[in-house]
């Protein structure tokens, strides 16, 4: 799947980035063996290939309701004005922090 230059700079601008003309044309390049290899990988019939690993503690499917999980229990959370008494700054019931990102 080729990428087309528009697309690159699309990205790179969702991710706050600058790139020279030499790093978008091997970011095209890149991206675009990424999609096809991806591509490549969707084509495969894994519908008869048992999973080798589960999130829940490397269970079967058929055996995660015997896993052991931690219990539950209810505890007492601050307040809205105990989380805020030590911020540095805050209003409106919020902690206020320093814009970090700016636009162009």
């Amino acid at each position: 799947m080729k990428i087309s230059e528009r697309e690159v700079h699309y990205v790179a601008d969702l991710a706050n980035l600058e790139l020279s003309a030499d790093e978008v044309g091997r970011m095209q390049r890149d991206l675009s063996a990424i999609l096809d290899y991806v591509e490549q990988l969707n084509q495969l019939d894994t519908t008869t290939i048992e999973p080798m690993a589960q999130v829940l503690g490397g269970q079967t499917p058929e055996h995660v309701s015997e896993v052991t999980m931690r219990p539950d229990h209810q505890r007492t959370w601050f307040s809205q004005q105990e989380a805020l008494a030590n911020a540095p700054a805050s209003g409106s019931g919020h902690f206020k922090v320093p814009k970090i990102i700016e636009r162009s």
